[in-house]
């Protein structure tokens, strides 16, 4: 087991990629302290995840919600030895159809919360401790409507490369991983019904190399990786789940003959 005696903190921890992560990193033997904002899907992500799971509400905007938190976590679990920085939104921003406050939120969520997550965190971790943030494809693609979301996430990715810098005399590794299209909640509200995610699903599986969308379990797998004495000599990476969508756009099928 990999995370055997290590502790773990996972924002957003009650549905996609970070309720994904945390089901792996107790299964790899960690005690994991989860947050969001949904005491509903909190509650039902605890009682799955059972006795090596602390349940947190916070909404990682609310700074002072957070690091209540994360020192409640430490109280319970110890200082953490994994930090997985990954609640996030994905809001549509189009030029010139676009609100302030949409702009805001999406930056204010993506960026502000992922900074003072971090900074909540830092006397609970462990030197030698490693820090992973969630980032994007979109930060690459260029994707049209989402101007918001594409500039939160390569800042999200600048982020780790001053956190990496700044960290290293504690030994402590930042990196992120940065998920292609995954089948997660965060679609939601762009494919709502299953004949919409369908459609969703076969037109982006058309601009991926590998012809399909990930799973959340795959970007756990990462994720793993870089939190475990694996990627001990990793800093300040990048690591891209994305079926090739970034390295290699020109094999994906709608280019093929």
């Amino acid at each position: 087991m990999r995370l055997m005696n290590k502790t773990a903190l996972i924002t957003g921890g009650n549905s996609g990629i970070g309720l994904a992560t945390a089901r792996l990193f107790v299964a790899e033997g960690a005690r994991v302290a989860i947050t969001g904002r949904n005491r509903d899907t909190l509650a039902v992500a605890s009682k799955e995840l059972g006795p090596q799971a602390l349940a947190l509400t916070a909404d990682v905007t609310d700074v002072a919600a957070t690091e209540a938190a994360i020192s409640a976590a430490a109280d319970k679990l110890g200082k953490f030895d994994v930090l997985f920085a990954n609640a996030g939104i994905a809001e549509r921003t189009p030029a010139g159809g676009s609100s302030l406050a949409v702009f805001e939120d999406v930056l204010r969520t993506n960026v502000t919360a992922v900074f003072f997550t971090v900074q909540s965190a830092l006397p609970h971790l462990n030197d030698g401790a490693s820090i992973i943030l969630n980032g994007s494809v979109i930060s690459r693609l260029g994707n049209p409507g989402y101007a918001a979301y594409a500039a939160s996430k390569a800042g999200v990715r600048a982020m780790a490369r001053v956190l990496a810098s700044e960290l290293s005399p504690r030994r402590i590794r930042v990196n992120v991983v940065s998920p292609g299209a995954s089948r997660t909640p965060i679609w939601n509200g762009t494919a709502p019904t299953p004949d919409a995610f369908a459609a969703f699903e076969k037109r982006i599986s058309g601009v991926i190399p590998l012809g399909r969308i990930g799973e959340p379990e795959e970007v756990a797998k990462a994720v793993l990786f870089l939190a475990s004495n694996d990627a001990s000599n990793i800093q300040g990476a990048e690591l891209f789940v994305d079926g090739g969508a970034t390295a290699a756009p020109a094999g994906a099928p709608v280019f093929r003959g």
